[in-house]
């Protein structure tokens, strides 16, 4: 596999990711992906992708009960 920005070879590895909505703040230390060697360029796969928005559906609906308050 070949990183889409700078063509380095990607690993599979693991990668931070963090999702910030209206004030509140998730944070992954490491959640599978492909890794770039050269510029560090992580990519998820459609396995992450779903648990990422999963995470991100169920702060948004926290947050709006919250603001409901």
């Amino acid at each position: 596999m070949e990183c889409m920005y700078c063509k380095g070879e990607m690993v599979k590895s693991s990668a931070p990711f963090d999702v910030n909505r209206r004030g509140y703040h998730i944070h992954w230390d490491a959640l599978p992906a492909w890794v770039c060697t050269q510029c560090g360029e992580a990519y998820f796969e459609g396995e992450e992708v779903s648990r990422i928005q999963k995470a991100i559906s169920i702060l948004e609906r926290e947050v709006l009960s919250q603001e409901a308050v």
